[in-house]
């Protein structure tokens, strides 16, 4: 899927988070979105995946060169946020299955539980789960779903060293012909990114 931001901004009430924002985002390259807290990253994130809706400018997606209609955009998206929530009743391994639903795995769920380190917790309620596995699980849905876009937004939060090798050996065996967006303003989380955009020059 190829992605492209026409002069695009966002307004909240009389603020604007970012204004004339145009970029082209194509499929099997890595983009990373910077800017300090607060600066409108993760909403630029939200609305590049059609989750927010944007104030002025155009959005177009297409694919193998044929544009797409907004409203099936977000079947062709995955996505990690520290924003998304879990279904806590559920299990890991019932969370994946309800997950697949909607967004086909492209690998069975127990394979997927032990790649991310979650073996041992594959029928445990995520109610219990801590901060770090959680996002393990996060990650797991997203980099393992069939969709041609991955948007990651501050994919290591609450991980550990051993989680961040975790999400850069996702990254390495998990992204290639994807279209990849990253939203964080830590290094160690987009270094493999190509082009980098700052929403601090589209105040």
């Amino acid at each position: 899927m190829d992605i492209l931001v026409n002069q695009v901004g966002k307004r909240y009430n009389r603020e604007w988070i970012f204004r004339h924002l145009s970029a082209t985002f194509s499929a099997g390259k890595y983009y990373a979105i910077t800017g300090p807290n607060g600066s409108g990253k993760s909403t630029l994130l939200q609305v590049i995946s059609g989750a927010v809706t944007y104030t002025e400018g155009k959005i177009d997606y297409s694919i193998a060169g044929k544009l797409m209609d907004e409203t099936s955009v977000f079947e062709h998206i995955a996505i990690a946020a520290p924003y998304l929530e879990l279904i806590e009743e559920m299990t890991a391994k019932e969370m994946l299955d309800f997950h697949s639903k909607f967004k086909k795995l492209v690998l069975p769920i127990d394979e997927i539980l032990s790649i991310v380190g979650l073996s041992k917790a594959t029928n445990k309620q995520i109610r219990y789960f801590s901060s770090g596995m959680k996002q393990r699980l996060k990650l797991a849905q997203a980099f393992l779903s069939d969709t041609p876009v991955l948007f990651l937004d501050e994919p290591t939060t609450n991980l550990d060293q051993e989680g961040c090798a975790l999400y850069h050996q996702l990254v390495n065996n998990f992204t290639k012909g994807k279209l990849v967006i990253v939203s964080s303003n830590d290094p160690q989380e987009y270094n493999f990114c190509s082009e980098v955009i700052d929403i601090a020059q589209y105040k």
